[in-house]
């Protein structure tokens, strides 16, 4: 089983574009709190990379923007690349199913608009995508800010 939930808050605006086949995916990063503090010390946090394809992307490059407080939903996915100077490079993200808004109205978050396909507060991906869909291989000819 591979199921990923995390709750954190977005470190810069997501960056949606199109593939050459007009697929849109969109690219962010959450800074998500360790659970625990040592003593003395400032909370420590894990800036993990988060990968949502087709309505799901549209919706979080619509809706989201830096220092919102997000969770995700997702598995879990290991890309190899090679970088400029030939070195074989390992790449961890998370590729999204479901998208939810976290933040409290006390923390001054504006309300979720409601259109047809979105839920009150979050996108989940339509369920009749096939598997291999949800995770097409991203290239290092795409694009991404990695």
């Amino acid at each position: 089983m591979n199921k990923v939930i995390l709750m954190g808050r977005l470190t810069d605006n997501p960056a949606v574009r199109q593939t050459t086949n007009g697929i849109s995916v969109a690219s962010f990063t959450l800074a998500v709190n360790r659970p625990f503090v040592k003593q003395g010390e400032e909370r420590k946090a894990d800036f993990i990379d988060i990968v949502a394809w087709r309505s799901t992307a549209e919706f979080v490059g619509k809706y989201f923007t830096k220092g919102q407080q997000v969770a995700v939903c997702g598995a879990l996915q290991m890309r190899d690349w090679v970088d400029k100077e030939g070195k074989k490079r390992r790449n961890y993200e998370v590729i999204a199913d479901e998208v939810f808004f976290a933040d409290s109205k006390r923390d001054g978050a504006a309300p979720a608009r409601r259109e047809e396909g979105t839920a009150a507060a979050g996108y989940q991906a339509p369920s009749f995508a096939a598997p291999e869909a949800r995770f097409e291989a991203i290239t290092e000819d795409d694009g991404l800010p990695f």
